[in-house]
């Protein structure tokens, strides 16, 4: 007879192992903990002028600037074909497409899927939410921000959010006064809470921004952190609780970047001539106090929608509105360690991912460079024009299992940037 005390922890064992991907996959923005960083090494050490070996490029994905998800053999992205988006998945070996599913209607997509399990979860340019089967493609369970949540973006560029799943949840901001965040059940789509959000200041826009929802463990108090249209907020990550707020960083035409969470700290940023901030949580008593660390203003540091990168205590990003110049920053005193006004071999914003010490910038121009992310010098590893290229070069790219995924307008480029076996 088999001992039935040990099948709870085996059965929490097995539940657990499901919600986990191996090292080397990348099933959501900006990678498996949101920061922008792979765990991989082994890449090469330089890019020459005709760049890694290609070994595939995917064609007819539909436009727009989506990025990708890899999870369990597939690829996943989000685009616009005919009237309709679709969210699509390809081979992970060869980029043959596998199925794709309707989202709804709506122009260039923006965001990335987000990959758990057998779901696959994305936000449509209009506020479509849909939850899909990773194998076969079927919709699972959908959800409509606008009809739903009464939902608005900030600006006029549509919904640009890649959903976060967290625990059973799916946590995402349709930007509505009443519900500015939603958490669903992530099974079903069905509601756990709708979190409110009061005026927390006047610069900005009411609404969405373009950013996407990171977790914060500050102050001892699971968060959910997120730029919206008036700025930085975190919301009590169990009931959705309305904690803190942070005007100052927001501007009148678009909040980018995904803030940048570490320990009690929050470094955020946007662009159109703001500036940046770092952020410290204090808990007093059952509340949350937020101060202002730092602020830059927008000639010392900007970051448009390329991203930023924590790497040791130096963020690393692309500086200025729609310039891309190479940065170091120290995290905890905004000293500037190295760039800020120095032109990149590319040009427009860069979107960067971080693997193996190096830096991948991808500017708007197509140009992609390997810069070494070290606090010292500005260190460029060479760089080069992808294979094709034909409009603004603004989906972020994806290291994993070796390879480096850029996607430009309706095709995906897969490199192979492994060093050479020895």
């Amino acid at each position: 007879m088999p001992d039935n005390r040990s099948l709870p922890t085996i059965w929490v064992s097995l539940m657990l192992s499901s919600l986990v991907w191996a090292d080397q996959d990348w099933p959501q923005w900006r990678g498996p903990h949101r920061d922008g960083k792979s765990s991989e090494t082994g890449i090469i050490d330089e890019f020459t002028s005709a760049g890694p070996p290609l070994l595939w490029e995917a064609k007819e994905l539909g436009s727009g600037y989506s990025s990708v998800s890899v999870a369990d053999g597939r690829i996943f992205t989000l685009g616009r074909r005919g009237d309709a988006e679709q969210l699509i998945a390809v081979d992970e070996q060869d980029g043959r497409e596998i199925w794709a599913a309707d989202v709804g209607d709506g122009g260039h997509s923006n965001g990335t899927p987000t990959v758990d399990g057998q779901r696959v979860y994305v936000i449509g340019l209009n506020g479509n939410l849909i939850c899909a089967d990773t194998s076969s493609g079927d919709v699972i369970w959908r959800r409509d921000f606008k009809s739903d949540f009464g939902g608005k973006m900030m600006s006029g560029w549509g919904y640009s959010e890649s959903p976060l799943v967290d625990g059973n949840r799916l946590v995402c901001t349709p930007g509505a006064q009443d519900a500015m965040i939603v958490a669903l059940d992530k099974h079903t789509g069905k509601e756990i809470w709708r979190a409110p959000v009061p005026d927390f200041g006047s610069r900005g826009q009411d609404g969405a921004g373009y950013s996407s929802i990171v977790i914060s463990e500050g102050a001892g108090v699971k968060q959910y952190i997120q730029m919206t249209g008036r700025g930085v907020i975190g919301l009590r990550s169990r009931d959705g609780k309305f904690l803190w707020g942070y005007n100052d960083v927001a501007n009148d035409t678009a909040n980018i970047p995904t803030p940048i969470v570490s320990g009690e700290h929050v470094f955020c940023s946007t662009g159109y001539g703001t500036g940046a901030a770092l952020l410290k949580m204090t808990k007093v008593g059952n509340e949350i106090e937020v101060e202002e660390v730092y602020f830059l203003d927008a000639k010392t540091f900007q970051n448009h929608h390329g991203g930023m990168i924590l790497v040791g205590n130096h963020v690393y990003a692309g500086a200025q509105h729609n310039q891309g110049f190479p940065v170091c920053i120290a995290l905890k005193t905004g000293h500037i360690a190295w760039g800020g006004e120095q032109r990149g071999p590319g040009t427009g914003s860069a979107a960067i991912t971080f693997a193996d010490g190096k830096l991948v910038f991808r500017y708007q121009d197509g140009v992609v460079a390997l810069i070494d992310a070290t606090n010292e010098e500005y260190r460029l590893r060479g760089s080069f024009k992808p294979a094709y290229q034909k409009d603004n070069s603004w989906a972020h790219p994806v290291i994993a299992k070796g390879r480096l995924y850029l996607r430009e307008q309706d095709r995906l480029l897969c490199y192979d940037i492994r060093k050479p076996s020895e």
